[in-house]
């Protein structure tokens, strides 16, 4: 499985910008999958999950409201709408995916339950 992400930008304060992340295989309708960040200096965190039926999702305190999960398995491809971004947002953005959730509304929050991992799509939002 290979994952593509793309949609990162430079944005200023309270822009938007929308992630993506297109998968290669067949399964990709199985898999729950989840979209973390990484800021200079500081540790991997999960932003946002989203089961592998779609029905559940999973935030951040620190984007509610403001980011929403979402995925379409007819184009096997998750994205992250990102609004009312801050420059505490400023990191580069991986989409992943956990390829044995669970159950069907289960969304991963451990990184080490996320198999495939994509190249990262950089987030810039200046001040």
């Amino acid at each position: 499985v290979q994952l593509q992400a793309s949609g990162g930008g430079l944005v200023q304060t309270g822009g938007s910008l929308r992630l993506s992340c297109a998968a290669s295989g067949r399964t990709f309708s199985s898999y729950a999958m989840g979209w973390f960040r990484q800021a200079p200096g500081k540790e991997r965190e999960l932003v946002a999950a989203i089961s592998w039926g779609g029905v559940t999702t999973f935030y951040a305190d620190s984007v509610k409201g403001r980011f929403t999960i979402s995925r379409d398995n007819a184009k096997n491809t998750v994205y992250l709408q990102m609004n009312s971004l801050k420059p505490e947002d400023t990191a580069v953005y991986f989409c992943a995916a956990d390829p044995n959730p669970y159950y069907r509304n289960y969304t991963p929050r451990n990184p080490i339950d996320y198999v495939y991992w994509g190249q990262g799509t950089q987030v810039t939002v200046s001040s």
